[in-house]
């Protein structure tokens, strides 16, 4: 039986809403917003998001609405309690992350560590 692990990272309303309708836009039904912090950048670790079709046993799942959103085992502690929002405004548009474990984010917001 395999163990279905979760995560606690929390996708707004608005983000679901956008991640559904670029979802969609692919055409696809078998992929998953995966979260996830590697090594790089200026302050040491960046995040990545990106359209999933893998899923591994160890991966953690949590479901908003219907939009599955995966981090794998080693990023869970990084982006716990991380809240993830779509800007659309006339400066910026793109997805933010908010993430209370981030000691600190270089000038560009890219990055943090």
């Amino acid at each position: 039986m395999t163990q279905v692990l979760a995560h606690g990272v929390k996708l707004t309303d608005f983000a679901v809403s956008k991640v559904r309708s670029l979802l969609e836009a692919e055409g696809r039904d078998d992929l998953r917003l995966r979260v996830s912090v590697q090594p790089g950048g200026c302050s040491g670790l960046i995040y990545q998001l990106f359209f999933d079709e893998q899923l591994e046993e160890i991966d953690a799942i949590v479901s908003f609405d219907g939009v599955e959103v995966v981090v794998d085992p080693m990023s869970v502690p990084y982006l716990d309690g991380a809240s993830i929002d779509f800007e659309d405004t006339i400066q910026k548009q793109g997805f933010t992350i908010d993430n209370p474990n981030a000691d600190g984010s270089c000038a560009c917001g890219d990055s943090f560590s």
